[in-house]
């Protein structure tokens, strides 16, 4: 971990129990900065905090407002964003092949107990993993057209939009071709060079949405390029070689 971002992760370390207190299960990093390649004013701080019990409302406001603290205090980050789960949840057989791969394969542990060790040994190649860790975007596209219409004309509203867009279709491409890959990242960039050794008719967009996941504009013709183009092509295209994932049980 670069040495700049240490007091980032300390307050944040120090913060998330005074946040949800005993209902805390575990906390992890993820992205640029436990992969050391993170940059000072560039990155972001990303979390993945897991609760006993499912979260609520609230516990969400909680973790855009410990975001919101945390990327104002230090400068050195670029937003701070918290993902929240339930212990049970991320266990669940839903989940063993989407979050579950996500924190056993790609998450550093901070706090708690480390739910990797009662998840599977993954392996790359399984196509099950592929289906089910990002063969929802189809579902995803027309929440996305509902925001990108929602979101206020300016671009610190549209700069967050097209960080998140942009780094879940260079996901859905990654692990699109990863069984042929052979093996996994977390870098956006690497992901998309590794999907454009099989798609190189594409490479060139998704180059461009590793860039913009890391370093999003305020370009408002940028998410409605993904909704109209960019998103629908990999959704078709998962689906014939991944199939859909299964829908969440109601």
């Amino acid at each position: 971990m670069p040495d700049a971002f240490r007091p980032v992760v300390a307050a944040a370390r120090d913060r998330l129990p005074r946040v949800y207190g005993e209902r805390l299960h575990s906390a992890y990093l993820y992205g640029s900065i436990p992969r050391g390649t993170a940059r000072v004013g560039r990155s972001g701080l990303d979390l993945l905090v897991v609760l006993r019990d499912e979260p609520a409302d609230a516990d969400r406001q909680e973790a855009r407002a410990l975001g919101t603290a945390l990327d104002r205090e230090f400068a050195q980050i670029d937003g701070a964003g918290l993902l929240l789960h339930s212990r049970d949840g991320l266990l669940s057989t839903p989940e063993r092949y989407d979050m579950g791969w996500f924190v056993a394969c790609l998450c550093t542990p901070l706090l708690g107990e480390d739910l990797a060790a009662r998840l599977p040994r993954y392996r790359p190649g399984d196509p099950l993993l592929a289906r089910e860790t990002n063969g929802d975007l189809a579902l995803l596209l027309p929440r996305w057209r509902t925001r990108i219409a929602a979101a206020e004309d300016t671009e610190e509203a549209r700069r967050p939009l097209m960080r998140s867009m942009s780094r879940h279709l260079v996901r859905t491409g990654f692990t699109l071709v990863m069984a042929r890959w052979q093996g996994w990242t977390s870098d956006l960039r690497e992901m998309a060079a590794a999907f454009g050794a099989y798609y190189p008719e594409r490479a060139a967009q998704l180059s461009a949405a590793a860039v913009r996941g890391y370093e999003p504009t305020g370009d408002a013709t940028v998410p409605r390029c993904y909704v109209d183009d960019l998103g629908p092509w990999p959704a078709g295209e998962y689906a014939r070689v991944h199939g859909v994932k299964t829908p969440p049980r109601p």
